[in-house]
């Protein structure tokens, strides 16, 4: 009884740990999150040099950047000088402030649903002197909105046919010679999500392998 009542005290143990990762993820995907903003500095490597921003609760990857996104930021081509600029799910503005620092002519949309995580990149740009990173909801984006340039940590753990929506959405609004990087972990759908935009996306365009690394791959997409 001891060693059946020991194993049911773990199996509880590890379906709660399961339910705190999946309240996390809501959070992250909410508009508003129920965490306390707890607000701390930290230093990331961006643009060529080490850069002060601030994280808080109840946005993603809430203590530091990500594996996904460094791999993004280490990959992905240098942005052009000019344009105009998308970080979809932008989080606390990691992607944002790459591209506002590299292409400080170009104007950066940042977008996400998640109003904390808006504010964040918002003082995060402000921090940092990026006059040019827009932080805005999806719905504040204007319709007729266009991009020369997408470059995205997309959040696949909101499910595939939601997160298909969503890529459906944006990517269609890139400018003719315009290109998106997105960075998915392997193990989590790179290769069909590949497979997958190659017979969504209009004729001409293109979705390829870009770069591998640590786990993940650098997704191309480009339109002619």
């Amino acid at each position: 009884m001891q060693r059946m009542s020991a194993q049911m005290q773990g199996t509880e143990s590890l379906d709660e740990r399961r339910q705190a990762g999946r309240k996390r993820d809501e959070q992250y995907f909410a508009a508003r999150p129920d965490s306390p903003d707890v607000r701390r500095r930290i230093e990331v490597r961006l643009a060529g040099g080490t850069v002060p921003m601030e994280v808080s609760n109840g946005v993603f990857s809430s203590s530091r950047l990500d594996l996904g996104t460094s791999v993004l930021l280490r990959h992905a081509p240098h942005p052009p000088q000019t344009g105009d600029f998308l970080d979809l799910g932008c989080g606390w503005g990691p992607i944002a402030l790459q591209l506002a620092l590299l292409s400080p002519q170009a104007k950066v949309w940042a977008v996400d649903i998640n109003e904390r995580a808006l504010d964040l990149t918002r003082s995060n740009a402000a921090l940092n002197g990026a006059a040019n990173i827009e932080p805005l909801a999806p719905d504040a984006l204007p319709d007729s909105q266009t991009f020369d340039l997408i470059w995205s940590n997309p959040p696949i753990r909101v499910g595939k046919e939601a997160l298909h929506r969503l890529l459906m959405t944006y990517l269609p609004r890139l400018r003719p010679a315009g290109a998106a990087y997105l960075v998915v972990q392997r193990n989590l759908g790179s290769d069909s999500l590949i497979d997958w935009l190659s017979t969504q996306l209009p004729d001409g365009w293109h979705a390829g392998k870009y770069a591998s690394s640590k786990g993940y791959r650098v997704i191309e997409v480009t339109r002619p």
